[in-house]
């Protein structure tokens, strides 16, 4: 294969490299396009336009595979740890026991937040969504460690901020659920695990000790894991993106986390819920809802069934199902919100209509479910996406300082008026 693509414009010929990744993924190189012959290419949403190259999460929607750092989203879910997927998504390599040990140590010394960040929920309506709250408290870190602003930190320094994000995170969307609720806040402690911790600090009270049961730390640990990276997504493009301004990290993730609020990319699982409690409230006739799916001129779509990247099945569905099943077992919710999901399910895997189509639950209908089994308010379900994605943010953004990547400016082709002369006001 020629490692050049020619293009004609205007009648002149001009010559671009080919680029080809580790996986065979190819890419036409027109950075230089526009300095040649003056021509832009056009591609609203960036659908077909590679933004970077990247060496941490590799996609395929087609065949259903998702890597990171070259290891097997099923392994890494079977076999890891949250805080150990984190590690190997921001440094590039699996840590050894003793750097693992190191790392967890490191993040459960910077857990504790400032106690002036809790003047913040005086401030916050009450019925203030959780977030605008999170992504407001994560940008105000940069206030309480202004050391972070330093836009060429060294090594050292940035790790430091590194941890201490990953450390605060947990603790903040812990506060953010204790004031909706109007309960106090439950502080870290240093004889737990990061999700222990978490769990402990969300469902614990400080009247007394609360326990979990390993089927729960297990889903939980599964959830964040096959959140923790996505590629290119919207969120993630606009960490890099902020970030190549020389962003503090701590501003580049809140304006992630602002990107991830937004209802088409990350409300997808609170999606499911709502639609599964509309069902509920019309009656609970699943039957009802999936002969109104498969009517093309019904405005209703199942929500959390099939997916816009994985065009035959989604790997990470496939091993929170399990997941999913396991915490229904254990808990024993009765819900019947949970019930007509699990209608909803047996359906979509077993009628033609929607195996032909694709439309198989996706990560988003089961986790939702888990979340929901679990206790948490359908509100704070992309807080929990924003919590897992966190690892692959904060690498995305370190990826692309590392790199030196130029500050990101996309071109436009305009398509407003010409000149005009200014018109007085007395003559309009």
């Amino acid at each position: 294969m020629s490692d050049k693509a020619t293009i004609n414009l205007d009648g002149a010929s001009y010559e671009l490299p080919v680029i080809i990744g580790t996986e065979n993924e190819k890419a036409v190189d027109i950075s230089k396009l526009r300095d040649q012959s003056g021509y832009i290419t056009l591609d609203p949403g960036f659908k077909n336009t590679g933004a970077t190259k990247s060496a941490i999460t590799f996609l395929d929607g087609e065949e259903g595979v998702l890597r990171y750092r070259g290891y097997p989203i099923e392994q890494l879910a079977e076999k890891s740890t949250f805080i150990e997927v984190a590690y190997l998504l921001i440094y590039g390599e699996l840590p050894s026991k003793a750097v693992l040990e190191q790392f967890r140590g490191d993040i459960r010394k910077q857990m504790l937040i400032h106690e002036d960040m809790k003047n913040f929920f005086t401030g916050f309506p009450s019925k203030s969504h959780p977030m605008g709250q999170l992504s407001c408290l994560v940008g105000a870190l940069s206030a309480f460690y202004p050391e972070s602003l330093n836009p060429n930190p060294t090594d050292e320094e940035e790790n430091k901020t590194i941890i201490n994000l990953l450390a605060k995170m947990p603790t903040i969307v812990s506060w953010i659920q204790k004031k909706s609720l109007g309960q106090p806040v439950v502080y870290p402690k240093n004889n737990l695990g990061y999700i222990e911790n978490f769990l402990n600090m969300i469902f614990g009270e400080v009247t007394g000790e609360t326990t979990f049961d390993p089927v729960v730390i297990s889903a939980m640990h599964k959830l964040l894991i096959l959140h923790a990276d996505h590629e290119q997504n919207c969120s993630t493009s606009t960490v890099r993106i902020v970030g190549s301004s020389n962003a503090n990290l701590y501003a580049s993730i809140s304006a992630g986390i602002n990107a991830l609020w937004g209802p088409l990319h990350g409300g997808a699982n609170q999606a499911v819920i709502e639609m599964l409690e509309a069902i509920k409230n019309d009656g609970g006739d699943a039957e009802k809802y999936l002969a109104k799916a498969k009517d093309k001129n019904d405005p209703f779509r199942l929500m959390g069934f099939g997916h816009r990247v994985y065009k035959n099945f989604d790997p990470r569905a496939k091993i929170i199902k399990k997941a999913c099943d396991d915490i229904l077992e254990k808990l024993g919710v009765d819900d019947p919100v949970l019930d007509i999901a699990k209608r909803l399910e047996e359906a979509a895997l077993n009628d033609q209509y929607f195996i032909d189509r694709k439309l198989y639950p996706n990560v988003d209908f089961y986790s939702g479910i888990i979340y929901r089994a679990l206790g948490f308010e359908s509100d704070m379900f992309t807080v929990l996406f924003a919590l897992g994605r966190l690892p692959g943010w904060i690498a995305q953004w370190k990826e692309m300082r590392d790199n030196k990547e130029p500050i990101g400016r996309p071109r436009q082709v305009y398509t407003g008026s010409t000149t005009r002369a200014y018109i007085d006001i007395n003559d309009r």
